[in-house]
C-alpha cells in the first residue's frame, strides 16, 4: 500500500501560523497534523503502507527533512514531489505518480478523522465521508440502494444527499487512477481553471467500477485558529480515551514541573519547565517551552515559548513567542512577543 499526501498549500486561513511553517506541519498534541493523519490512515489499511509521496510547494529543505522523518517513523519510504502550480486536486495527486501503483490512499493533510472500519483491498474504492446537517458547502457522494457510489457533486444547491467528502479516498488500482487523471489533463477536462479529482471519479464509476462510502464517526478541521483549537482539545480527549498519552500522562519525562497543577489531558513535551502554574485541562506545549505564574486552559503552544504571569485561555500560540503579562485569547504566529517582561522597562 502507498500514499499520496498533497499538501502544496500553505494554509492562508491559518494564518499568522503558517507563514513559517506549511499547515501539515503543526504540530496537534505533540504531532504534526500530517503525522497525526497518516497514523489514523494505517489504523484502517490492512496491509502496511511501503512508500509515501509528500506534494508540497518549495517548503525549503528543513521541511522536506521533517515529512521524511515522519515516514521513516511509521516504516515507510518517504519522497518529496513538488507541485508548483496551483493546477487542482488531479494534478497534485500525479505528482506522486510513483506511488500510484497497485493500492493506494490519497489523503488531503488538512483533517484529521476517525473510523471504525478497515478498507476491504478487494474493492475498487472507498471515500472517506461523513454525514452532515448542511452539505451545499462540501463535495458529497450520491449512493444507490446499496450504498455503491453514482454521483459526485460539488457544493450542491440542492440536496442530493448529506454524505460529505473529507478528503481521502482508497484506491485498488493506483495505476488507473493514474490513467484517469492523465485523460484529464490529456484533454484540458478543468473546472474553474483546475483539473478535479471528482471528474477522473465519475469517469471510473460510468466505465464500472464500484465505490463505495467509508463513514468516518469524526471529521476533524484544522483549518483556522479556532477549529484547531477545537481539534487538539478533541485530540487530547480520544488520547486519554485509548490511553495513549505520553507515559502515560501527557507529561515527558524530562518536563519540569514545579509548584504547579496539571489537569489532564494535556501534552507537556521535552524539556518543558513550568513553575507556580495551572496548566489544564486540554493544553499542548512544545519542547523547551517555559510557563510561570500563568493559568493556561485549552490552548496551542509550540516550542521554545516563554510565557509569564499571564491567564491565557482558546489560543493559539507558535514557536520561540515570548508573552508577558495577562492576555486572554490568543493568535500569535513564530518569533513574536507580546507585552513586557516584568523587570524591564
Amino acid at each position: 500500500m502507498n500514499i499520496v499526501i498533497p499538501m502544496a498549500g500553505r494554509g492562508s486561513r491559518l494564518r499568522p501560523h503558517t507563514l513559517t511553517t506549511p499547515k501539515p506541519l503543526v504540530p496537534v498534541a505533540g504531532l504534526p497534523i500530517v503525522e497525526r493523519l497518516v497514523e489514523d490512515i494505517v489504523r484502517t489499511l490492512p496491509v502496511p503502507v511501503k512508500k509515501i509521496a509528500f506534494v508540497t510547494g518549495r517548503f525549503g529543505e528543513e521541511v522536506e527533512k521533517d515529512l521524511l522523518a515522519v515516514a521513516s517513523r511509521l516504516g515507510a519510504e518517504g519522497m518529496i514531489r513538488y507541485q508548483d502550480e496551483p493546477l487542482g486536486t488531479a494534478h497534485a495527486i500525479l505528482c506522486g505518480e510513483e506511488c500510484l501503483e497497485g493500492p493506494v490512499v490519497v489523503a488531503f493533510a488538512d483533517t484529521l478523522f476517525r473510523a471504525d472500519f478497515s478498507i476491504d483491498p478487494e474493492s475498487d474504492g472507498v471515500l472517506f465521508v461523513q454525514r452532515i446537517e448542511d452539505p451545499s458547502a462540501f463535495g458529497v457522494v450520491v449512493t444507490d440502494e446499496s450504498g455503491r457510489i453514482i454521483d459526485y457533486v460539488e457544493k450542491p444547491t440542492e440536496f442530493v444527499g448529506d454524505l460529505a467528502m473529507i478528503g481521502i479516498y482508497s484506491f485498488r488500482d493506483g495505476a488507473r487512477l493514474k490513467k484517469e487523471l492523465n485523460y484529464l489533463i490529456d484533454n484540458d477536462i478543468m473546472l474553474a481553471g483546475e483539473y478535479q479529482l471528482p471528474d477522473a471519479l465519475r469517469n471510473m464509476t460510468k466505465s464500472g467500477l464500484t465505490f463505495v462510502a467509508g463513514e468516518v464517526t469524526e471529521w476533524m478541521d484544522c483549518g483556522n485558529k479556532a477549529v484547531t483549537v477545537e481539534t487538539n482539545r478533541r485530540v487530547l480527549d480520544i488520547l486519554q480515551e485509548e490511553n495513549r498519552l505520553h507515559n502515560g500522562t501527557g507529561i515527558d519525562s524530562s518536563a519540569q514541573v514545579t509548584d504547579s497543577v496539571i489537569i489532564p489531558p494535556c501534552f507537556i513535551g521535552p524539556n518543558v519547565k513550568i513553575e507556580r502554574s495551572i496548566i489544564g485541562p486540554h493544553v499542548s506545549l512544545g519542547a523547551n517551552t517555559s510557563i510561570s505564574n500563568s493559568n493556561i486552559v485549552d490552548s496551542l503552544i509550540q516550542g521554545d515559548t516563554t510565557i509569564e504571569h499571564s491567564n491565557i485561555k482558546g489560543s493559539m500560540i507558535g514557536a520561540k513567542v515570548a508573552v508577558y503579562g495577562d492576555a486572554q485569547d490568543l493568535s500569535i504566529g513564530d518569533f513574536c512577543t507580546i507585552g513586557v517582561k516584568k523587570g524591564d522597562s
